[in-house]
């Protein structure tokens, strides 16, 4: 699917280990992006978070890698940074170019082997794999060690991974003009269970393959003690991008908006155990209506809708692996 790589001047790569499953998938704007970002989760882990607030100094940002390997895959954002200098991408200093690349990690080393993780090399061969061509779903880079519905312990999660969806919606006044997009691209590794926004039915979660059927995402086993083991071993991170004009306030908005589409498709979501991180890339081609306002209201509301189906997309494009199944070895009637 094409999903966030139809905004021009938006790149995405991946680079995974199959064996250890699990990898890293960069977002790159190397003409840079006016960012924002919504950290909602309480055990997130994230780097140049400071930079995207609306007090800081740095306007747009160069890219943004998404990871597994939970605080150890901080590091690939180092790969990012050195592939964006040699391509000569980033701010001027007096002493060298100086890119600025965020970060977000999931945990995943309870899948897979605990032992790789991604790092710099990781981090580096994901900018050289990136294009503006069709996103790849499902386990592909940091989606490869993903898993849902863990809120019932780690014996009955599934398979989570890598979505996206694209969006558009036209400039005021103009109907010849080309539409705003707004896309999203996630990583879906969650505590709660994934459900479709618009059915209410679950897609994917805690899943009982010997009664075949879902649990439920009821909380009764954390307060019970039972499903310790799976706690802290979550977290969704994403980025929603869009080649409307936005400012460094509108754009941290719009990723705070957009956290709205996580809650819709993940129950529960921002939780204790979840670092759920949101960014925001705003390429600032195009003018929406030319009021603020309702502008960033729009764009807001509608990158909440294309996160809720990137998440959907994540697991329903998933493959079993590490020992969890997927939705496609689910019968419908069980779904």
């Amino acid at each position: 699917m094409r999903g966030i790589t139809r905004i021009r001047g938006v790149l995405v790569g991946h680079a995974q280990d199959d064996a250890a499953l699990t990898g890293c998938t960069v977002v790159l704007t190397p003409g840079g992006a006016v960012a924002g970002v919504d950290v909602r989760g309480s055990a997130p882990g994230t780097r140049e978070t400071d930079l995207m607030r609306p007090c800081s100094q740095v306007e747009r940002i160069h890219g943004v890698a998404l990871s597994g390997g939970s605080a150890y895959g901080l590091d690939s954002a180092s790969g990012v940074m050195r592939w964006l200098e040699e391509q000569g991408f980033g701010f001027a200093t007096p002493f060298g170019i100086v890119p600025i690349a965020g970060a977000a990690v999931i945990y995943d080393l309870g899948i897979g082997n605990p032992r790789v993780r991604p790092d710099a090399a990781m981090g580096y061969a994901a900018c050289r794999a990136a294009s503006s061509g069709p996103c790849c779903e499902g386990n592909i880079g940091a989606g490869a060690g993903a898993t849902v519905g863990k809120i019932q312990g780690p014996q009955y999660a599934m398979k989570g991974g890598l979505g996206t969806c694209v969006a558009e919606v036209s400039q005021a006044g103009s109907t010849k003009a080309e539409p705003v997009l707004v896309g999203a691209l996630v990583i879906v590794n969650s505590l709660g269970d994934v459900v479709d926004p618009w059915t209410g039915r679950v897609v994917a979660g805690a899943y009982d393959a010997g009664r075949k059927k879902f649990i439920g995402p009821g909380v009764g086993p954390m307060w019970a003690g039972q499903a310790q083991a799976g706690l802290g071993t979550n977290t969704t991170i994403a980025v929603v991008a869009t080649d409307a004009v936005l400012d460094k306030e509108g754009a941290n908005k719009v990723a705070q908006m957009a956290q709205d589409g996580l809650a819709r498709a993940i129950i529960p979501a921002h939780t204790m155990y979840d670092g759920d991180t949101v960014f925001c890339l705003a390429t600032a081609e195009k003018s929406l209506s030319g009021d603020r306002a309702s502008d960033i209201t729009a764009i807001g509301a509608l990158a909440a809708e294309v996160l809720a189906a990137a998440v959907v997309r994540a697991v329903k494009t998933a493959k079993s692996a590490g020992g969890c199944l997927a939705v496609c070895d689910i019968a419908e009637s069980e779904q």
